[in-house]
């Protein structure tokens, strides 16, 4: 079915042009925390001022601005929270949206774009490996992550077949959102994270809250470099491939084959994209994000994908299509 091409106006460009200005001040108002100080008792400007240590005059322009985009209401010099801001922005809330300070970073990768494009890789600034990442910016990522993973797992763990599963290794992990939902998903399940060495201090917190102790580990290694534990049903391996290139990921496929058991699989959990690479459109723009904070990530097709399932010596068996343009793509060791 061919599609319908997008039209625009010259009005409705410079409408799409300028978002970027709305999003701007959300994000330095969440960054602030101002929303989080209004909470419990609603304040003029210069109190938020005082209380953020920032410029009396420009936090006033700033909240005004704040009013005008709907996420804050003004009355007798007083500014209060709307309800959205309250129930979305406000630290403590069961619906705060932690994963914006992720965002918040990524602004300054993405302001990068022109010249990366230009130099075919990444020009940011910042450690390129996570393992050299400052604490605030690792764990402003793992609860993006966290945040994300946690509203969709058990839905998409739903969808792959667990029937004889006893052992999960979740691959790059992250805050270990996956490897709990494969745990709950049968009482036999055991699963295991395996994740960067400053990574999984974080993800055993997360366990913890969760209870999840006695069916979920966590294993600390670089996956490109050190061995990875063997014995698996399933290697899961959920937006971690989009980091690397081809050829790396043909390397890990083939190291992931190895930790499986006799006819256990992998799923990759990813964007896939067409062929074209312009659908899924947000796996188009996710290779740019890939482009501006790495130095060789991008988003593959499901042929790419098949590719590196034949040249570590698996079959592959299906694709499932999941939320958010995502798809779980599985493949199969052979063996009794």
């Amino acid at each position: 079915m061919e599609k319908t091409a997008i039209k625009y106006t010259p009005e409705s460009i410079r409408e799409f042009i300028n978002h970027f200005q709305k999003s701007r001040i959300l994000l330095t108002a969440f960054e602030l925390d101002i929303f989080t100080y209004l909470e419990k008792t609603p304040r003029t400007s210069d109190a938020v001022a005082k209380r953020i240590k920032a410029d009396s005059r420009a936090t006033d322009r700033l909240m005004n601005a704040v009013c005008a985009i709907g996420f804050l209401e003004k009355r007798e010099d007083k500014f209060y929270n709307t309800e959205e801001a309250s129930t979305y922005f406000v630290k403590g809330k069961p619906g705060y949206m932690s994963g914006l300070m992720h965002t918040v970073n990524l602004w300054q990768t993405w302001s990068t774009l022109t010249q990366a494009v230009i130099n075919g890789k990444t020009v940011s600034d910042r450690p390129k490996n996570i393992d050299n990442r400052e604490n605030k910016w690792l764990e402003a990522f793992i609860e993006a992550m966290h945040y994300r993973a946690k509203k969709q797992a058990t839905d998409i763990v739903a969808k792959i077949d667990l029937i004889g599963v006893n052992h999960v290794l979740d691959l790059g992990g992250g805050s270990g959102a996956f490897a709990m939902a494969f745990a709950k998903a049968g009482k036999d399940i055991r699963a295991t994270v395996f994740d960067l060495h400053n990574v999984t201090p974080l993800t055993d917190k997360y366990i913890r809250q969760d209870k999840m102790t006695k069916q979920v580990n966590t294993v600390s290694g670089d996956y490109n470099t050190d061995l990875l534990p063997c014995g698996y049903d399933i290697v899961f391996i959920s937006a971690v491939v989009h980091i690397n290139s081809y050829n790396g990921n043909v390397k890990l496929i083939k190291r992931c084959a190895a930790s499986l058991n006799p006819r256990g699989r992998i799923v990759i959990q990813d964007q896939v994209m067409d062929d074209d690479r312009i659908n899924p459109a947000g796996g188009a723009i996710f290779a740019l994000n890939m482009l501006v904070g790495t130095e060789e990530g991008d988003t593959y097709t499901e042929k790419e994908m098949c590719e590196w399932f034949e040249k570590a010596g698996l079959t592959f068996e299906k694709r499932i299509d999941v939320t958010m343009g995502n798809a779980l793509m599985i493949a199969r060791r052979s063996g009794q």
